[in-house]
């Protein structure tokens, strides 16, 4: 693909980026859970040129940066990111996923796959599982247990790193159901610890030479506009409709991700 690009590719990747972004600022996750396979099988079903799974890992990763980061801006006028969440998390996600991103040349392809799998299931499981009511207490004091938070999120990293996804689809319901942290505040945080992750993983791509400039900057003028709706819409709906769209979502990726396997 030269420079020019056509107009109506121009306006797909807009959408693509979109309604990624909106949903990631809704429910706390990096969101190319849903436009990596958008962007992998849309353009080319449309008749326009496919894109490598490595262009577009590194278009997502690109647009998962600033879609978090916008979603993060305004999540924070709320008082919904627990500052010694995210750095704990933050901390031990981002060294464990450069270990699983430098350690995943030691492994088969379908060892990363499999891997992930596993993990997407062991997310979809947990989303069922109770989780705590309070949503309307004073944010500023959820407590939670530091250690297992470091060492839950080291363990998302590594595997994370490995298959090369920001993993913040498995940072919210570990940090539900295990943790105990209420849904508007786990959504909030997981965007901030996702942006944090995804720092090292764009620079990674972009230093790959792996990234199309053009596609990029369409995704995330789309996630910069996206994101912050997508936020205000989390802020108004019920906390039961958010985890609903979380399980959807994730039964969804574990659902395509296991028939890739077995087919």
């Amino acid at each position: 693909m030269g420079n020019e690009m056509d107009f109506g590719l121009i306006i797909l990747l807009f959408a693509i980026g979109f309604v990624g972004s909106m949903i990631s600022g809704m429910v706390g996750i990096g969101g190319s859970i849903i436009k990596y396979p958008m962007l992998l099988y849309i353009p080319p079903a449309l008749g326009f040129a496919a894109y490598s799974a490595q262009e577009v890992s590194a278009i997502s990763a690109v647009q998962v940066f600033f879609a978090t980061l916008a979603g993060m801006f305004a999540y924070r006028k709320g008082g919904f990111i627990n500052r010694s969440l995210v750095l704990y998390m933050g901390v031990a996600i981002v060294i464990g996923s450069f270990a699983g991103g430098y350690g995943s040349q030691f492994l088969a392809d379908t060892a990363i796959n499999v891997t992930y799998a596993v993990l997407a299931l062991t997310a979809a499981i947990l989303m069922f599982f109770p989780k705590r009511e309070e949503d309307n207490g004073d944010f500023a004091r959820v407590t939670f247990s530091k250690p297992w938070a470091f060492v839950l999120a080291a363990i998302i990293g590594v595997v994370s790193g490995i298959v090369g996804a920001a993993g913040a689809f498995i940072t919210v319901p570990v940090m539900l159901v295990i943790l105990k942290i209420p849904t508007r505040v786990a959504i909030a945080s997981s965007l901030a610890i996702t942006f944090i992750s995804s720092i090292g993983s764009t620079a990674g791509k972009v230093m790959g030479g792996h990234l199309l400039l053009n596609p990029s900057i369409i995704m995330v003028a789309a996630s910069l506009v996206a994101a912050p709706i997508g936020a205000m819409i989390s802020k108004k709906i019920n906390t039961k409709a958010l985890q609903w769209i979380l399980i959807v979502l994730i039964v969804s990726t574990v659902v395509k991700i296991w028939t890739d396997i077995i087919i």
